[in-house]
């Protein structure tokens, strides 16, 4: 074929490459533009029916620019391209628990516990939630208030709502942050958040704020930005609210028998602490189940499959998990809890040393065993208790030994 045509044919087939598929860059001026144009006509119409005044949203947008910086943006006209992931959930869940972090958190969740003894005395009356469990989690969010939070709310949720892949949850979340502003819980200037716009010490979201923030001072507002007591309050009642059962402990390291399945896991397989207990499992200190625990149900929790220690948790530790949906938080919570409730020490158990893997990995293996017909609870590249049950039950299948756990190579073996 000679050049000339090839180039033709070359020019012609790019002219017919959908537009959307070559990268257009960016005219950040017009954005801006574009930005303000939502706010007036998108935002500022459902701020006013909820009762936010005019004077509250340009406050709270003077000045205000689009965050080019934040993660997971999709300016108009251009198409999202999410990039690998790598979490400790993903291969090595010993990451999370550093044990010089814990260590020194759980000694400064004993300071604190003396320092806070009234709000936390009080809000455990109220709610029934232990004071070292708002503890642990005062200290995962926010460091006990010493971690700096210097985002600017509005600069932060206008942007996500403006152009992000979840705009539509950080629209409705920024209507509720005006509401909050309207409110005047703290000046304007004070309402700092992370960059995904989760607030003050206990980092809540706005819609979470205004269902749940608790006056813990007796000052007639819910100040979660600079009073521990209301702090405290507020992660009390948050708990509570989602269903925190006092009385009953969140969980409790255990040693799993090779005769009982790592394929039990899961909230949807619970019986009674006194069966699993029947069946072998014991707690790794000795001690036995405490009696009105034994009544209860209880799960069986193994994070990193037979990689790492495992639990049997109560349905507290589901509580926590509304908090934050990685297993890996909620028993950071619960564990931190114990050395500051308990002077606990570590977990009995070692993490194994585990090859990493990243989402895509992940979700390759969560479609191979999708095509075999096993729920894993979605392609999402997070390997949850549903991707960890079914992958020792695949294990079991093949003859191998049930890890239930995601390991390199796998992807390819299901796919044979």
């Amino acid at each position: 074929m000679p050049a000339v045509i090839r180039t033709v044919l070359l020019v012609l087939m790019l002219m017919a490459m959908p537009f959307a598929a070559v990268a257009q860059p960016v005219d950040r001026a017009a954005v801006e533009r574009q930005f303000r144009t939502w706010l007036d006509t998108r935002i500022w119409p459902r701020a006013r029916a909820e009762g936010v005044s005019r004077t509250t949203f340009e406050t709270a947008f003077s000045g205000v620019r689009l965050d080019w910086d934040l993660p997971d943006l999709v300016p108009p006209g251009q198409a999202a391209a999410p990039g690998p992931q790598r979490q400790a959930e993903f291969g090595a869940p010993a990451a999370y628990f550093d044990e010089g972090g814990l260590r020194s958190a759980a000694t400064t969740g004993r300071q604190m516990a003396v320092r806070q003894a009234g709000a936390l005395t009080a809000a455990e009356r109220v709610t029934g939630v232990p004071g070292r469990i708002v503890l642990a989690i005062w200290s995962r969010e926010s460091a006990y208030g010493r971690a700096p939070i210097r985002h600017d709310l509005f600069r932060v949720l206008g942007t996500k709502g403006f152009m992000s892949t979840r705009a539509d949850y950080f629209a409705d979340e920024l209507v509720a942050a005006l509401k909050i502003a309207q409110a005047r819980p703290v000046p304007l200037e004070q309402m700092k958040s992370s960059w995904a716009g989760a607030m003050g010490q206990p980092q809540f979201m706005p819609s979470s704020y205004l269902a749940h923030a608790t006056d813990g001072d007796g000052d007639g507002r819910a100040d979660i930005w600079r009073s521990g007591p209301d702090t405290v309050a507020s992660i009390a009642t948050y708990l509570a609210r989602h269903g925190w059962q006092a009385g009953r402990d969140w969980g409790f390291e255990v040693r799993v028998p090779a005769s009982v399945s790592c394929t039990l896991e899961g909230p949807d397989r619970g019986q009674s602490i006194a069966d699993w207990q029947a069946l072998g499992v014991s707690r790794v200190s000795g001690r036995p189940f405490p009696e009105h625990e034994r009544r209860g149900e209880g799960f069986l929790m193994m994070p990193a499959g037979r990689h790492g220690p495992a639990f049997l948790v109560t349905p507290n530790f589901y509580v926590l998990k509304a908090y934050n949906m990685s297993d890996l938080y909620a028993l950071y919570v619960g564990h931190l809890g114990d050395r500051i409730g308990f002077g606990s020490g570590g977990f009995s158990a070692r993490w194994a040393a585990l090859g990493r893997l990243d989402r895509a990995e992940i979700a390759t293996i969560q479609r191979a065993l999708e095509a075999r017909g096993r729920d894993v609870g979605g392609v999402d590249g997070l390997p949850g208790f549903k991707t960890r049950r079914e992958i020792g039950r695949w294990q079991e299948s093949a003859g191998r030994p049930a890890t239930c756990f995601p390991e390199p190579g796998m992807g390819a073996a299901l796919g044979r």
